[in-house]
């Protein structure tokens, strides 16, 4: 970002360290004139000692605290430090992030090496300290990925000496090389509008496309950090949107000056690359999640709202394309709150009794209170029975929802099933989504461990993601994990929620059984057939025998069974939903519920040898 370095090379070596390498401008190694120590050394063991902290040295830079480099060598178990500096390499060895040598001049640099100058940091994380020290290949690789596009013309390469590959990142067409890389299975309306420029101190580079799709995805960035929960430059770039495209269609006829586009009506299939850059980044909380300075908003909004007025005015074909789609948003948004308010209207006066199926529980404490999103009647009707009234309300869903990721939120509110499960919540939705009003804190999807109920479980997951992301974010959201096995040996029964544990238990029980070398022998009737014979246990004909019952329903258990393997607290599995990259699970989401045939189409070609246990 500074203007120096164009190159950084990242190695994770077979013993598990990391060296990290570029070749910029090299930490100095000079006497400093404050601690009476070299540069170097001061960097690597004091706080606050950045180059940042001069004022000169950097103009913008993504730490707040300078604290980066020093702790790395504070919790690392070994550190090697080489400087390419003046023509000569330094080094310097540090344990514990106590330094083990003074810095030394090693050697000079070779004429034709690539790196004539930089700084080379080798480390291994201290194992006393850190629960892992095994590095994640997948979380470095998409982090230095969006470096790579965020600085165009920086080459990134990643080595993983583990298994053997290198990967190597270089755009440039920096954030518009993004951009098209986010929309790449996607019906585009224009081609991208570009800026960047500055504002007074902010440097404000913006990038923005539409598409056919009905999801807004806005990426913000400040000083190469991606502020998730947005901020003042996300405010300032809504602003300018709003005004620009109101501007030019109130102009040219679109709309009248009464019937004026609201920023929602913007945000339909809205993709966006925000990135700005200043000297004095004000975060929000210690993961830098929201930018607050608001002398940024004045300047995205000039440097968007000037650039977008001139592209609309110029491209005349893009700005009918962008119109077309924001218009036909906001008729869709009208629609939407009309079935939106008879939504609401219908909870309000069903009050308590709530919609359809639903068996509510009698716990008023939403902190308390669990909500099981049951497929089918039969499944529904098991868990009405079997539940802790006091605390576990269920709602069963007849077949399967809407795919709400080829839908507007008008279709969406037609569907009887999402209806129901909407006032279920009580929370709202759209602009009048009000997570306090959330009458369950645990939401547990409950299906059958088939492909069915994974394509209604994908579903839902769909539907919550794109709709009720805070309750994701929030950890209100859990999949349960119903068992897939139930073995009985000897008047016993157990069950198995995996292949390894029905295999561990038939291991345990042939061993403790009598019989002649093998001991028991093993009835394995799978899958078991009990439609005629529902809940029940399946007969084995040999008494000495494990049975073995495949559950592909949740509707073959009988009330008893499904709580004490399902919904007991003290006794079930639930894996809580979480969101680890949010632009990951907006992509993986897309391809596989979206409109376009050819990306799914890709993606289950690229998988399908990976595919295991396709009907569980």
């Amino acid at each position: 970002m500074a203007g120096f370095a164009n190159l950084v090379q990242l190695t994770i070596q077979l013993d598990g360290k990391v060296t990290v390498r570029d070749n910029g401008r090299g930490i100095p190694v000079d006497r400093h004139k404050v601690t009476k120590k070299s540069a170097l050394e001061t960097v690597l063991t004091k706080l606050h000692a950045g180059g940042k902290f001069e004022g000169q040295a950097y103009k913008v830079s993504g730490g707040l605290h300078g604290v980066g480099v020093s702790v790395v060598n504070a919790l690392s178990a070994w550190l090697r430090a080489e400087v390419r500096r003046d023509g000569f390499i330094y080094t310097q060895e540090y344990k514990l992030g106590k330094p083990q040598t003074a810095v030394r001049k090693v050697g000079r640099i070779q004429k034709g090496d690539t790196f004539q100058r930089g700084t080379q940091i080798t480390f291994s994380p201290d194992p006393s300290i850190f629960e892992t020290t095994e590095f994640k290949l997948k979380t470095i690789i998409e982090h230095l990925r969006q470096q790579a596009y965020l600085t165009a013309g920086t080459k990134v390469t990643i080595t993983d000496e583990r298994i053997g590959q290198v990967f190597s990142y270089y755009f440039q067409g920096g954030i518009v090389s993004y951009l098209k890389q986010l929309n790449r299975h996607k019906q585009v309306k224009n081609d991208p509008l570009y800026v960047n420029k500055n504002f007074e101190t902010t440097q404000v580079e913006v990038a923005v496309q539409y598409t056919d799709d009905f999801a807004e995805n806005i990426l913000a960035f400040a000083n190469n950090i991606h502020t998730s929960e947005g901020g003042m430059h996300v405010t300032g770039f809504r602003t300018a949107l709003t005004r620009s495209i109101n501007k030019y269609a109130v102009k040219n006829g679109y709309v009248k000056e009464a019937e004026k586009l609201t920023a929602d009506d913007m945000r339909e299939g809205l993709s966006a690359i925000i990135s700005v850059k200043l000297q004095n980044p004000q975060f929000e909380g210690q993961t830098k999640g929201k930018l607050g300075n608001p002398e940024v908003r004045a300047a995205v909004e000039t440097v968007l709202g000037g650039a977008l007025e001139s592209f609309l005015e110029e491209h005349p074909k893009d700005a009918s394309r962008i119109l077309e789609k924001v218009i036909l948003a906001s008729k869709a948004r009208l629609a939407a709150k009309a079935a939106r308010d008879s939504v609401i209207r219908k909870g309000v006066l069903e009050g308590l009794a709530l919609p359809g199926k639903l068996a509510d529980c009698s716990e008023s404490d939403p902190a308390k209170s669990e909500l099981f999103i049951v497929e089918g009647d039969s499944a529904g009707g098991s868990a009405k029975q079997g539940r802790d009234r006091r605390n576990q309300a269920i709602l069963p869903l007849r077949g399967k929802i809407l795919n709400v990721e080829r839908a507007r939120l008008d279709k969406m509110l037609g569907n009887q099933e999402i209806k129901n499960l909407i006032i279920a919540m009580g929370t709202g939705i759209g602009e009048q989504f009000d997570i306090s009003k959330l009458r369950y804190h645990r939401i547990v999807i409950m299906t059958d461990a088939d492909v069915d109920g994974a394509h209604i479980r994908t579903l839902l997951l769909t539907f919550f993601y794109r709709h009720f992301v805070d309750i994701i974010k929030q950890g209100y959201l859990y999949i349960a994990a119903p068992p897939l096995y139930k073995l009985s040996f000897a008047k016993q029964s157990e069950y198995a929620y995996s292949d390894a544990e029905k295999e561990k238990l038939i291991s345990q029980w042939t061993k403790k059984a009598p019989g002649a070398k093998g001991g028991a022998g093993v009835q394995n009737i799978l899958p078991v057939e009990i439609s005629e014979n529902e809940g029940q246990e399946a007969e084995t004909e040999n008494a000495k025998g494990i049975t073995i019952q495949r559950y592909k329903g949740l509707g073959e258990m009988n009330p008893q069974q499904l709580w004490e393997t399902t919904m007991d607290p003290k006794a079930r599995y639930l894996y809580q939903v979480g969101i680890d990259d949010a632009e990951a699970a907006n992509e993986i989401f897309e391809t596989l519920m979206g409109n376009e045939v050819a990306p799914r189409k890709k993606f289950i070609h690229a998988h399908a040898r990976a595919v295991k246990n396709l009907d569980i």
